[in-house]
């Protein structure tokens, strides 16, 4: 890559807006209010995501948050999060994941807390990040994966208008020697947005 298109070259914002929700990149101070976020909602966290099996103390989250704000800016990953735009409140974390520069690949991950789910709020930030993906990171693929027994994940993507391409049979093994599925969808630029 040229200098000239290398990502840390890129200026984009580090927040957006959408009808309900003001999702931004990670800053220091957030560790505390985004641990209690976990907390509330680890029963619901903990089958599909890793990080919350162990519950982190809330030291680590601010360490997490710092880490994932410098992430940020080196353009490797980007953590946010969805918070309230009335409150402010920290209602979960979302983001962009797993880049592929060269190609413009990049993918949606989320999780909200569970006094905030059923509300249609993931499907609004999924709905944005992908706006904020082509319009900025010129993205020519964006993806959502999950496990397939997430069903609750795979609705969002459904709803926010991703195609299932496949399903990755026997894809991870989980700490207690399970095999699991993954679920991959996606939008195309020129085809979905």
């Amino acid at each position: 890559m040229s200098v000239k298109t290398h990502p840390i070259m890129l200026d984009f914002p580090d927040r957006f807006e959408t009808e309900r929700l003001l999702i931004r990149a990670t800053l220091p101070g957030d560790g505390a209010e985004l641990n209690a976020a976990i907390r509330e909602s680890q029963q619901e966290l903990s089958p599909f995501l890793p990080f919350a099996r162990i519950l982190p103390e809330p030291e680590e989250t601010e360490q997490l948050v710092r880490l994932k704000r410098l992430h940020f800016l080196e353009r490797t990953d980007m953590m946010m999060l969805m918070t309230e735009r009335e409150t402010g409140l920290i209602l979960g974390a979302s983001g962009l994941h797993r880049f592929d520069w060269r190609a413009r690949r990049f993918e949606i991950g989320y999780w909200i807390r569970t006094s905030y789910a059923g509300k249609g709020l993931v499907t609004e930030a999924v709905h944005g990040l992908t706006d904020f993906a082509a319009r900025y990171l010129e993205a020519n693929r964006v993806e959502i994966r999950c496990d397939d027994r997430n069903k609750r994940s795979a609705a969002v993507a459904e709803r926010a208008g991703f195609t299932l391409e496949g399903v990755l049979r026997n894809w991870k093994l989980e700490e207690d020697d399970t095999l699991v599925n993954e679920m991959i969808f996606a939008k195309v630029r020129g085809l979905d947005f």
